[in-house]
């Protein structure tokens, strides 16, 4: 599930629960369809209520992180629980400077 906030051109996405294989596309298309309507100039993904995540989770951060590009904005991925840390610094994620 995911709850989203819109304010001051910045699209805030509250994510919550496992982030998988079989959850990633429709957590895709829910961003996705608020990104194209909003055209935010900052899409921040709040990651303080998943519990679990696996490479769908990385590819999912990528995948928005080009989308959002594609209209002049940016990526900001924020509150990255210690049990998905890890995952997160093997995915080489944080050279691409979104990690807050």
């Amino acid at each position: 599930m995911i709850n989203t906030d819109f304010k001051d051109d910045v699209l805030t996405v509250y994510l919550s629960g496992e982030i998988d294989h079989n959850r990633a596309a429709g957590i895709r298309t829910k961003i996705d369809g608020r990104v194209n309507a909003l055209r935010p100039k900052t899409l921040e993904l709040d990651f303080s209520k998943v519990s679990f995540m696996d490479s769908s989770g990385i590819g999912l951060i990528m995948g928005r992180y080009r989308s959002v590009g594609l209209i002049g904005g940016n990526l900001r991925v924020v509150n990255i629980p210690d049990n998905l840390s890890k995952i997160v610094k093997l995915s080489g994620i944080s050279s691409l400077g979104v990690l807050k």
